[in-house]
């Protein structure tokens, strides 16, 4: 009787997990074979889902459309130096917090997990006016640089995980003359590969997909990242939807 429950009820969980992703991919699925249609098959009536001929070209077109060469260069120059530095600062200051002790080092902690409670929308104004003050304003720095001071919630991600190793290694290393340096370099670094690889998953999609960011601080159409030239490629294209389905499809692939 417990085995026949237990059959029906992964059955029923594997039906809600299929028509779970089927709800998500058959969006996706509809972009890309109507980026391969013709605009008549596009608008047609009924709605086919595949097309008669599949028009490669599409793609061709609507990339050569406009510099998005450019846009994808300035989108992986931000996107790598951005996870890089996350990678190096965050797992920095986690070290720092998990095992080192030193006198307030639980109100600086807790005063960097409340940053987390402040919206980029409030502090949006000040980080334009210092940026422009050091004549940032339509470069890539002010995406870049602020990644190499960290992020809270990816140093609290580090920090708990590095809690949770034994101090042993710790002692072991220093036992064989290791600093601290160097503990964190051999030692605790090569132990965070999980946690590691998590944020620069989160922090590649973060920044792939930032609109508001390059919005405010870019101007010049060299400069541009993929969403906002996207965004600009989609005002210019408004009615046609064979290009935007194209070059939406072209953005999304690399993450």
């Amino acid at each position: 009787m417990k085995t026949r429950k237990a059959r029906f009820g992964n059955t029923f969980a594997y039906l809600a997990l299929i028509l779970l992703s089927l709800y998500f991919i058959v969006p996706f699925v509809w972009m890309f074979l109507t980026a391969l249609k013709s605009e008549a098959e596009a608008f047609a009536y009924p709605p086919k889902l595949f097309p008669a001929e599949f028009r490669i070209g599409n793609f061709v077109d609507a990339w050569n459309s406009q510099p998005f060469f450019i846009f994808l260069k300035n989108s992986i120059i931000v996107t790598v130096l951005t996870t890089f530095g996350q990678l190096i600062s965050s797992s920095l200051v986690a070290y720092g917090f998990a095992r080192f002790d030193f006198k307030g080092k639980n109100i600086c902690f807790m005063i960097l997990l409340s940053t987390m409670m402040i919206p980029w929308e409030v502090t949006v104004i000040p980080l334009y006016m210092e940026f422009k003050l050091l004549r940032w304003i339509n470069t890539l720095k002010p995406l870049i640089v602020p990644a190499f001071f960290g992020s809270a919630y990816y140093i609290f991600l580090l920090r708990q995980f590095l809690m949770g190793i034994p101090k042993d290694f710790e002692d072991a290393a220093h036992i064989d003359g290791a600093n601290h340096f160097q503990t964190y370099f051999r030692i605790f670094l090569p132990m965070m590969k999980a946690p590691l690889i998590l944020i620069s998953v989160l922090n590649i999609m973060t920044v792939w997909n930032d609109y508001l960011g390059p919005l405010v601080f870019l101007n010049s159409r060299d400069k541009y990242t993929l969403p906002l030239g996207l965004a600009a490629f989609k005002g210019m294209h408004e009615m046609q939807v064979i290009p935007i389905m194209a070059i939406t499809a072209i953005m999304i692939i690399p993450p």
